[in-house]
């Protein structure tokens, strides 16, 4: 086959693949089999292989993910995603509309939109081709996810026809199906891992997993909602998302136009009930202004439109029997009162614990063992008790008295001043909390050993090898290979086996020896001190430079350092008094962990400077932050994004297509790795 006749079946198979696609996920009207289907995707990956040079970042097989992210990139958003202000009261709704009426003269007619209970993604589309995929964030940044984005089928890669503007956004929520999270959670419990809470946490979780095959399996959806750009065909928000839907994406058939205030709460009063027969979750409905001009003449506050609001429902609540409560202990010792329940369906999924919070809370409900009590799952990761029935309390019902003693070790309880929680203060001594500083050692964000997880650890533990994180660089494949523990099925978890084989046992032995060259202010941050989070550990590394020095460092150093205060500056210096922690961090040095800052480049030169740069894609002798440092280290300024004040693109292996045609169009000088060290020598 030449490469003209690939070139011409490579297109035909992505066109008909897009158009399949289309119609299986957004109009629900597939006309070609699953077989068939894979049949054709499978062809266009074999002609994709065999000629590399014409695969498209857009292709049907990129569906499938295969992109690995070490991290993702910062992006400022072109419109600010800004929220919507919510109300739970049909006064309030009202209100808004009276608002609304008082400033515009003329008729002003509504759309009524269910509201997602999602992620929002804002998606942009350049010539009709997704180009970028960026989460909400704060509202002005958010995080690049394309690679993820493409695997959601519903979210079009091409745009369908030709009447889309050339350069256009589309915001939408990124949803996971009721379906889905099922599977999903089946398929932890088969793993025996810890199940996803809710629908939203499993999709924000999802896209901003680092492999995009691994997202590909979650089977996510997005529902758009909203059209932004310069040259968009109509003049009001229904009819764009109408065009929107003509476009390939995913518009919803439950957007209303009402003229009247009845007609808006028919629309609530519709889905308040009628939000259990979706197979996705809502918890509200959104009321915006139609025409574009009359929100103009509405404008903004600084965190909202003023011609849009968010009516939410009230959280579904239902009554059960508390049957007892379970103290819990964390990493950091906090105790966590939990309530045992009769079962009860709740909004969409049986409910047996529910958290009580801390002993205040459980003191304001008055709550005791044998009492029914109201239950909500209002967005809460654990379902919460809100009251209690105070008429069908039993006679016998004792007050309910917080423990005073820790459940796991016995050690006396503390409680701050201050602070709602109580602690055990035996951190180096209380089972769950060593066991909790080892799983967060071995974290992903700090020490990202993955070859060791929860149940590794604990038969660890179980078996006397570790009780602090130097404890596991001491370990050999002599002390490994060869564990075993079987733990028998309970309640809803089926029996597993966690063991040490050679390669299992290999791996471990790897990721350790990897782990020494993770930067010292993951370390910091894997050493678990209260208050000392990753942006604390960064903030604290960079200050002081070494693990020495602020060992070193007293009381009025540490609150020295910028947004570093009393709390975060006591807990440092009560961890480091600590004898048995100075021996940890000891042991962890003589272990060959990094226990200072890694030696920025100084200020070496003026040679770049007024000169902005863009850096992109994968380098042979520079990391991109070292690039980016040494960019920085000669005068020059770093940027995000390619405009027209950009100086130079630095690219690399594996730029990205949109880029590198934008700074050609821009006429902006894209050079080499090779160049840009020219430059600097």
């Amino acid at each position: 086959m030449t490469q003209e006749e690939a070139r011409r079946q490579i297109s035909a198979l992505s066109r008909q693949l897009h158009e399949h696609n289309y119609k299986y996920y957004v109009l629900s009207q597939p006309v070609i089999s699953d077989y068939d289907f894979d049949q054709k995707l499978k062809q266009l990956e074999a002609l994709e292989k065999q000629f590399p040079e014409l695969a498209d970042p857009n292709s049907p097989t990129r569906r499938v993910g295969g992109q690995i992210n070490k991290e993702f990139t910062q992006v400022r958003h072109r419109y600010p995603m800004l929220s919507l202000g919510n109300t739970y009261s049909r006064e309030e709704v009202r209100d808004f509309i009276e608002r609304i009426r008082k400033h515009i003269s003329e008729e002003v007619e509504f759309v009524c939109e269910l509201k997602y209970d999602g992620v929002a993604i804002g998606m942009r589309y350049e010539s009709g081709r997704l180009t970028q995929s960026v989460t909400r964030g704060d509202g002005e940044t958010g995080d690049e996810v394309t690679d993820n984005v493409k695997t959601i089928h519903s979210v079009p890669l091409q745009l369908h026809g030709n009447s889309w503007p050339e350069d256009i956004e589309i915001r939408g929520e990124v949803l996971m199906p009721h379906t889905s999270f099922e599977h999903l959670n089946r398929l932890k419990a088969q793993n025996d891992e810890m199940p996803f809470a809710n629908p939203r946490n499993a999709a924000s979780g999802s896209l901003k997993m680092l492999d995009s095959a691994e997202v590909a399996k979650r089977r996510l959806t997005c529902m758009v909602y909203f059209v932004l750009g310069e040259a968009l065909p109509h003049d009001n928000h229904y009819d764009n998302l109408m065009a929107a839907r003509q476009w390939g994406l995913n518009v919803s058939d439950h957007i209303r136009r009402c003229k009247t205030i009845d007609e808006i709460f028919d629309y609530i009063n519709h889905w308040d009930t009628a939000r259990t027969t979706l197979d996705f979750d809502i918890d509200g409905v959104v009321i915006k202004v139609n025409s574009y001009r009359q929100q103009q003449q509405l404008g903004f506050t600084a965190k909202s439109p003023r011609w849009a609001i968010a009516y939410k429902f009230k959280a579904q609540r239902e009554t059960t029997r508390l049957l007892s409560i379970d103290y819990q202990v964390g990493r950091t010792g906090a105790i966590t009162p939990v309530a045992n329940l009769e079962p009860v369906l709740l909004a969409g999924s049986t409910v047996k614990r529910a958290t009580l919070h801390n002993a205040d809370i459980m003191q304001e409900l008055d709550v005791r063992i044998g009492d029914s009590v109201f239950v909500e799952k209002g967005g809460e990761v654990i379902p919460k008790i809100v009251g209690v029935d105070l008429a069908n309390r039993p006679a016998e019902a004792q007050p309910t008295e917080f423990i005073n003693t820790c459940p796991e070790c016995g050690t006396a309880l503390v409680r701050q001043p201050g602070e709602v929680a109580h602690y055990c203060p035996n951190e180096d001594h209380c089972p769950p909390q060593i066991k909790g500083k080892l799983e967060h050692f071995i974290s992903r964000r700090a020490m990202d050993i993955d070859s060791l997880g929860e149940g590794k650890i604990e038969l660890l533990y179980e078996k006397g090898l570790v009780e602090n994180a130097a404890d596991l660089y001491a370990l050999n494949y002599d002390k490994l290979f060869g564990l075993e523990k079987v733990y028998p099925a309970e309640g809803d978890r089926k029996e597993r086996i966690v063991s040490f084989q050679k390669r299992a046992t290999e791996k471990i032995l790897q990721g350790l020896e990897a782990s020494k060259a993770v930067p010292f202010q993951r370390v910091l941050f894997a050493l678990g001190i209260r208050y000392v989070g990753e942006t604390v550990a960064r903030k604290l590394a960079e200050h002081f430079g070494s693990m020495q020095a602020l060992m070193e460092a007293d009381y009025d150093a540490l609150v020295a350092v910028h947004e570093i205060g009393e709390r975060i500056a006591g807990s440092v210096l009560e961890w480091f008094t600590r004898p048995e922690h100075q021996e940890l961090v000891s042991r962890l040095k003589e272990y060959g962990l990094q226990m200072e800052m890694e030696k920025r480049a100084a200020a070496q030169s003026q040679k770049l400077a007024g000169k902005s740069f863009v850096v992109s894609g994968t380098f042979a002798h520079f990391s991109r932050d070292g690039i980016k440092e040494a960019i920085q280290a000669n005068g020059g300024r770093n940027i995000s994004a390619i405009s027209g004040n950009t100086d130079y693109v630095v690219a690399g292996e594996n730029m990205g297509p949109t880029k590198f045609a934008k700074a050609e169009k821009l006429g902006i000088k894209i050079i080499s790795e090779e160049d840009f060290m020219k430059m600097i020598e």
